[in-house]
């Protein structure tokens, strides 16, 4: 069931079906994975849950998927919870106000990040919540928007407007909230990289913006600087 706020909890928390894990169950598996110290270090990047991913993954692989399971967990607003429900939940069944309503409740970074990739991404729905979410004044809404772009600009690109995208990106790029930032920059990036007559000008904003130019980048892993980003793929690619 749905509501305007989101996803509504079942009545009861019982088995969907015969032999499933039930939400109690989940919720309990949940609460034993809970480490202090994962916890303590998560909370440092503003995800409030104490769960190795690892072993998150390894119960959500148990479970299998189960959209059932999957909604009733989301309800819970719980943090933990609604991360396994991004892994056991099926994209498709879906609808459209659901999954605008889901996003807006995704204020910590992972769940955030999870939806988008597994969820948003891999919807039939996903050109038109893109075009729902591109200009609505709330940056996690619109970054979100900026992430299913970036899938455009890579995948298939025709019928966007590569020059329009990187008018908005040179406006608004230096300037924007933090999430909305790195989804703008990442489309920056791969309209540099996969896009060949765009590459000079998407280098140009970014050497003139620096944007992320001093991004802490460990050693071996690709700046997230687009004119480095772009330089380093490309070389790649050509390689």
């Amino acid at each position: 069931m749905v509501s305007g706020a989101g996803i509504e909890p079942s009545a009861r928390f019982e088995p969907a079906y015969a032999g499933k894990m039930n939400t109690v169950e989940a919720l309990g598996e949940l609460a034993a994975l809970d480490d202090p110290k994962v916890r303590a270090a998560n909370e440092k990047r503003g995800d409030d849950h104490g769960i190795n991913l690892s072993r998150l993954r390894a119960l959500a692989k148990r479970i299998k998927t189960d959209q059932h399971l999957a909604e009733d967990l989301w309800a819970t607003g719980e943090t933990p919870a609604r991360l396994l429900a991004l892994l056991i939940c099926r994209p498709r069944d879906f609808g459209a106000d659901q999954l605008d309503a889901m996003l807006r409740e995704t204020r910590a970074p992972k769940v955030n990040d999870w939806f988008v990739n597994y969820v948003a991404k891999k919807t039939p729905l996903a050109e038109e919540l893109r075009l729902r979410w591109f200009d609505d004044p709330d940056p996690t809404v619109a970054a979100a928007a900026w992430s299913l772009t970036t899938v455009r600009v890579m995948k298939d690109a025709e019928g966007l407007d590569l020059s329009q995208l990187l008018d908005l990106i040179e406006r608004d790029l230096a300037t924007a909230p933090s999430r909305l930032q790195w989804s703008m920059n990442e489309t920056l990036a791969n309209i540099g990289i996969f896009h060949p007559e765009h590459r000079a000008r998407a280098r140009e904003i970014g050497e003139r913006l620096q944007v992320l130019a001093d991004y802490p980048t460990a050693p071996g892993c690709t700046s997230p600087f687009a004119p480095l980003w772009i330089d380093e793929i490309v070389r790649r690619r050509e390689d």
